[in-house]
């Protein structure tokens, strides 16, 4: 706690209650933009400018520029340009931290349009529009008898000009004696464009709302020390632009999501988290203990067995979204706390769900990105259907030349081969264990797809129905989207006598020493003997789409409080 700081609050609270119980606002930050900004879309144009001052920042440099009448713009580059010269730029007009910006500018011969008329049609004039606006206070600049500043909410920043013949000496000294980068602030004022075009609030009163009582971090530069982003999400947020787009477009992407399934006739559900069986998938559970019940209970693993008792109650297409629990490793792909879309149509096969999943797709890019082309991790991904498609088998005999018949029946020389591959712990995994494995070494990363790979091993998959072609196979696929696995996706078995057999073979398999082998679920296999029409069902991993839509390397950054040891 600075101590500064906690003495500016003592002297607040001899004026005035510093955190009042509420304060009027009538917009969002973003909306008042919404209402005096056109969105650029990027479009592309040319301008020409003298440069007035170049800053390095991450994605390059950023450059001032300005016209003949000194209206500004700002221009993002790979070029370090020269301050004082001019130039003819072209690139996509972007909005950037609020302001339209040229992005990924280069010099150009084309003919340029002048920065005032480009502003004018971009920035409207908002005739001094009031507002009641409140956020926290990100920058501060005292130039005497003026205060210029920036206001931020989730939605985006807005500059705030204090003057002193505006809010008179008294109030004036009491924001520049009191008030610091960080408080939480309220003001209402009226709107204007400042000499460079910028949309500023010309402030008439304001009421501190929450003084903060530590600095910020460093304001140019953002937070960048990861482990304290994680630890401490609320300050990557105040920092980091991009930690909050991150945010916003994965509330963006649940909210598609459901109206995109609503409308086609799925219904929402809530299955239990604590469950009496860990199963449903393959994975070690959480084991916790009920006091009343005097039973241990697992945190689900998956809800599939639930929501397949629905499609058995009637219920053709219902869906989850919501947490699953799986007690493994963390790294940038996995985190034991991750959220799933599972998804169930009866009267369909896993071939439906392949023409479904790419509608899905479209429809998420289209809305959320406003393209089915995106850039991820330096891949150029085009989810344009139709998508790739590979069958299991296939792609081992590409790069082992060894058939069906050997990887299903000469355990023996697949492990001899786990082994040369520096598979860990190959002569102790179970069949099913090293066929997956091997597969993920050998495979998996060089998936840039995105592409299906369809018809898996029965023996990896204890809940799919067996393939009508081959009965050493199933009706399954994973999407793969640049080497990670993105969606799973199978014709559901609905023969409760067959479902038994593979609950018992995982009972032989848990016995052999795999922790992640399903239990037997005697009530679900009930469920089936009333009968369950044909179905098939999806599950998608909520994190790492978010991942690829955000290109972002690691599940941490998408998940708002990841797990992490304590200190």
């Amino acid at each position: 706690m600075d101590q500064e700081r906690l003495k500016k609050l003592e002297k607040l609270k001899e004026l005035d209650n510093p955190y009042p119980h509420k304060f009027e606002v009538d917009r969002f930050i973003e909306d008042i933009r919404q209402m005096f900004e056109k969105d650029p879309s990027g479009e592309e144009v040319c301008i020409k400018g003298k440069v007035k001052r170049v800053s390095k920042i991450d994605e390059g440099f950023l450059v001032r520029v300005a016209d003949q009448e000194g209206v500004e713009m700002l221009v993002i580059t790979a070029h370090n340009l020269n301050q004082g010269e001019e130039y003819i730029l072209k690139g996509k007009l972007v909005r950037y931290e609020g302001k339209l910006t040229l992005k990924d500018a280069e010099p150009s011969d084309n003919q340029a349009i002048d920065i005032k008329s480009l502003k004018e049609a971009y920035d409207f004039d908002p005739n001094f529009y009031q507002v009641r606006l409140a956020g926290r206070l990100v920058s501060l600049r005292s130039m005497g008898k003026a205060i210029f500043g920036h206001l931020q909410d989730a939605t985006g920043k807005v500059q705030i000009y204090i003057k002193k013949d505006v809010v008179g000496d008294e109030k004036f000294k009491v924001f520049d004696d009191l008030f610091d980068l960080g408080d939480v602030i309220g003001v209402v004022g009226r709107l204007f464009r400042t000499s460079t075009g910028e949309l500023t609030v010309e402030v008439q009163d304001f009421k501190m709302l929450a003084k903060s009582l530590h600095p910020l971090p460093e304001k140019w530069h953002g937070l960048k020390d990861v482990e304290v982003r994680y630890r401490q999400r609320y300050l990557d947020l105040i920092s980091n632009e991009k930690a909050r787009r991150i945010t916003l477009l994965r509330s963006k992407l649940l909210s598609e999501i459901r109206k995109f399934l609503e409308e086609r006739g799925f219904i929402e559900a809530e299955t239990p988290v604590l469950q009496h069986i860990a199963s449903g998938a393959n994975a070690k559970p959480f084991i916790t203990y009920h006091n009343y019940l005097e039973q241990n209970l697992y945190l689900r693993i998956a809800p599939e067995l639930y929501l397949k008792r629905l499609i058995v109650g009637g219920f053709n297409r219902v869906y989850e979204l919501g947490k699953n629990f799986r007690n493994e490793g963390v790294d940038t792909t996995h985190n034991p706390e991750f959220t799933m879309l599972e998804f169930y149509c009866a009267y369909w096969d896993y071939k439906d769900l392949m023409e479904f999943t790419q509608e899905l797709f479209s429809h998420l890019l289209k809305k959320l990105v406003g393209s089915l082309k995106i850039t991820y991790q330096n891949y150029t991904l085009d989810f344009t259907p139709p998508y790739k498609v590979y069958r299991y088998f296939d792609l081992l005999l590409e790069k082992t030349g060894k058939d069906k018949d050997f990887f299903l029946r000469h355990e023996k020389e697949v492990r001899k081969l786990a082994a040369e591959l520096g598979i860990p712990k190959a002569q102790e995994l179970t069949h099913a264990k090293l066929l997956d494995k091997i597969f993920d070494v050998l495979v998996e990363d060089e998936l840039i797809g995105p592409a299906f790979v369809i018809d898996f091993p029965k023996l990896l998959s204890p809940l799919a129905k067996t393939h009508r072609e081959d009965e050493d196979l199933v009706e399954r696929f994973e999407l793969f989207v640049a080497g990670k696995e993105i969606a799973n996706a199978y014709t559901e078995l609905n023969d409760p006598i067959e479902q038994r057999d593979r609950f018992l073979q995982q009972i032989k398999e848990k016995e052999m020493g795999d922790e992640e082998a399903m239990q037997m679920d005697e009530d679900f296999i009930t469920a089936l003997e009333y009968g369950m029409p044909p179905t098939a069902g999806e599950g998608i991993g909520i994190d790492r789409l978010v991942m690829l839509l955000a290109d972002v390397d690691s599940i941490r950054e998408v998940i708002l409080f990841p797990a992490l040891r304590q200190r």
